[in-house]
């Protein structure tokens, strides 16, 4: 499910502010709809360690406003929204 980007950040150096880049794990969620999306990246938050970033790729449109709301009620930090080509990517870090 969730796969450690083993190319991210650079070795030995550590900080608490992430990069876009520095993703620690990756969630392809494309096909599923309300509530799944959702429902799959906490559990896949809930497996990575704090201030460590999660990118979730899905194609409900909903889960714009679903992963919106869900940031700013648990605390952990919405990086970035996007969509291209009907898929939204968002990248997520879990908070401290």
């Amino acid at each position: 499910m969730c796969d450690a980007n083993p190319t991210g950040g650079l070795p030995g150096k550590h900080s608490e502010r992430k990069t876009l880049d520095n993703v620690n794990a990756d969630l392809d969620l494309k096909g599923l709809i309300c509530p799944m999306p959702l429902l799959k990246a906490k559990k896949a938050l809930n497996e990575l360690q704090p201030l460590q970033i999660l990118r979730v790729q899905a194609t409900d449109p909903g889960s714009v406003r679903d992963f919106s709301v869900f940031a700013s009620q648990s605390g952990h930090i919405l990086l970035s929204s996007t969509e291209e080509g009907g898929i939204f990517t968002y990248q997520i870090q879990k908070k401290a």
